[in-house]
This record gives structure tokens, C-alpha cells and sequence, in this order.
């Protein structure tokens, strides 16, 4: 066969949508490799996703996307390999997307994996012991290539088979960007999200809550993660309930609320006021307090005896009472 008619070598990349993957991807097509792209999405992923979608596209590259539900909930009660900072089971979490990924390679005949992973830049998922560990376990030992620090690590068998040429790959280590910025800036990549955010699951506050739910509820379902991400959270006894801080929130728990008999609402009837969700089966003591906190967070005055309405699968009530006391309030509070 001539080779100008030689088949190109074509690279399957994960991309999150950060700097890293970006630059990552543009230098593969700068190698004259056919690349696509595996977007994945869980539900603690804060990513834009379209710019992901926009990237690809003005880039040309074909975009596949997965979304991890329950089996992605199952690593966050038991890691195998534990936490990082927070709850975030990075490791496990990276198994489980190479093992994903391998599958897709398979299916669209992709010669290699590639990730924009950076020597060093997390500490949890991002040593060099770990980085071999996880894609060990996810069966492609050596068979993932990282560009931007190919050369502080082992040859891959994309090396190996002349797909890419080592010595036009990078060996940044460490947090910093400023190198993935200066090449970033040279292949003409202009905008990129800012470094912080991603996962929900690394921030303090998001993990406290989490864990918080999860001792007292012992269990993680889909409807527990969308709750977790709105609203002010307080527990009386074992009911918790949750008020929505703005009106998106208030529309996203009044949805909640309507697409599931377990939970219950509440609403100010006559002043501004926030959408409360009550999970569980409360008595009518608790329901009174949760009353009154969602009075507490309305425009109507400490003073002031408001009514509310009460709905839920067996019952509908109209309560009436008094803001509560901010000195109570922290009681509950989670």
C-alpha cells in the first residue's frame, strides 16, 4: 500500500472539558492522528458540557458520551481504594472510566487511549505509581498514552508502534498550568474553563453534607444526590428537610417533589417565600418546626403569623405560625 493511502492511526481521548484534555486533543490532531473523543458525565460532574460539545465541534472531532448513575453511586459508598480529600473516590473513579473507555476503543477500532493527565497535579490519582496502578486494573497496561507527561513516564505501545513520536511529547509535572497555558496559547487554543470546580465531591462543604446523609440514611440514590445539590439542608430527629435558597431552587425542588411520592412540600401561601421539601414521613410536630423554618427564610416579618400550605401523597394541611428563632434554627441545621 503507498503511503500516502496508509490508514492513520486513530486515538480515542478522554476529555473533561478542562485545559489539560483540550491541549491534549489538539496535539494529537496536530500528529495527524484521527481522534474522537469520550466525554463522561456523573452525577457529581459540574462541567460545562457545552463547551465540551463546542470544542469537539470546532475542533472536528467526534464526541461519545457516557453517564454514570448507580454503579457510580456503589464507588461512592465503598471505594476500593478510599477518599481523597474529601469524598471524592478518584481512583476508583479512574478505573472505572478506562474500563469504559477500553470497551469504546474496541467498538469504534482505536489503536490507543489518550488522557490529558498531568504528572503530579493531583496527589491523590495523579502519581505515577497510581497512574500505571489504575490502568492496570483497568486491563490496559501500557496502553494509555498521557502527552503532556509522556517522558517522565514509561514508553507506551502507542510509542512503541511509531503512532507518535516521543520526543515531540511534553514532561510538565506538577499543579501548575503556566506550561499547558504556553502551549495552549501556541496551537491557538484562546478560551478555557478556569481550574477550579468539576466535581461536587471535592468541595468541603458537598462532603460534609454527603456524609451527613450517609449516616444517617445509609443509602445513596440518584434522588439523594439531586437534594444534596440544593437548597439549605436541616434534620429533625430522622426526617430531613430541605429550603430552597432562590427561585431556580425552589422550581428544581418543587419538580423533585412531584415526580416523587415520598416527598413532601411545603409553600408560604400569602408572602415570597422559599419551596420546602420534607423527605420521609414526618410527624406533626416536625412538620410544625419545618414551618417554621421556611417562614424563617421568607419576606414575611419575625412577627408576623403567616400561613402555609402542606402537601404530600396521604395529606394536605394549612399551618399557621411564627418564624422561628434563629438560635433554634442552628439546632437543626446541617
Amino acid at each position: 500500500m503507498d503511503v500516502a493511502e496508509a490508514k492513520k492511526p486513530k486515538a480515542l481521548i478522554l476529555i473533561s472539558g478542562g485545559l489539560d484534555s483540550m491541549v491534549a486533543a489538539r496535539l494529537l490532531l496536530d500528529r495527524n492522528i484521527d481522534v474522537e473523543a469520550l466525554h463522561f458525565k456523573t452525577p457529581f460532574s459540574e462541567q460545562n458540557e457545552e463547551f465540551v460539545e463546542k470544542f469537539c465541534r470546532d475542533m472536528g472531532i467526534k464526541l461519545h458520551k457516557i453517564a454514570f448513575k448507580k454503579e457510580y453511586l456503589k464507588i461512592v459508598l465503598a471505594p476500593k481504594h478510599g477518599y481523597g480529600s474529601e469524598m471524592n473516590p478518584c481512583v476508583d473513579c479512574r478505573i472505572l472510566e478506562l474500563k469504559k473507555a477500553k470497551k469504546k476503543a474496541e467498538k469504534i477500532g482505536a489503536d490507543f487511549i489518550v488522557t490529558g493527565e498531568v504528572l503530579g497535579e493531583r496527589p491523590f490519582s495523579q502519581k505515577k505509581d497510581m497512574m500505571l496502578h489504575i490502568e492496570k486494573e483497568a486491563g490496559l497496561e501500557g496502553k494509555v498514552l498521557r502527552p503532556l507527561s509522556a517522558k517522565l513516564l514509561p514508553e507506551t505501545e502507542a510509542e512503541r508502534k511509531g503512532y507518535v513520536n516521543r520526543e515531540r511529547l511534553f514532561a510538565i509535572k506538577g499543579r501548575r498550568r503556566a506550561p499547558q497555558m504556553m502551549i495552549a496559547k501556541e496551537l491557538g487554543i484562546a478560551k478555557y474553563p478556569n481550574p477550579a470546580g468539576g466535581c461536587l465531591l471535592t468541595e468541603p462543604r458537598f462532603a460534609d453534607r454527603l456524609r451527613e446523609h450517609l449516616m444517617n440514611e445509609k443509602k445513596l440514590t440518584m434522588l439523594d444526590v439531586e437534594l444534596l445539590k440544593v437548597g439549605r439542608h436541616f434534620r429533625i430527629g430522622k426526617t430531613k428537610f430541605i429550603v430552597g435558597r432562590n427561585e431556580r431552587e425552589n422550581h428544581r425542588l418543587s419538580f423533585l417533589c412531584s415526580r416523587n411520592k415520598n416527598l413532601s412540600m411545603l409553600e408560604v401561601s400569602e408572602h415570597r417565600g422559599p419551596t420546602t421539601v420534607i423527605v420521609g414521613e414526618p410527624d406533626t410536630e416536625t412538620i410544625q418546626k419545618a414551618a417554621a423554618i421556611t417562614v424563617r427564610y421568607s419576606d414575611a416579618s419575625k412577627d408576623t403569623l403567616v400561613s402555609l400550605r402542606y402537601n404530600s401523597k396521604n395529606k394536605q394541611l394549612v399551618l399557621d405560625t411564627y418564624a422561628m428563632p434563629d438560635s433554634e434554627l442552628r439546632k437543626y441545621m446541617i
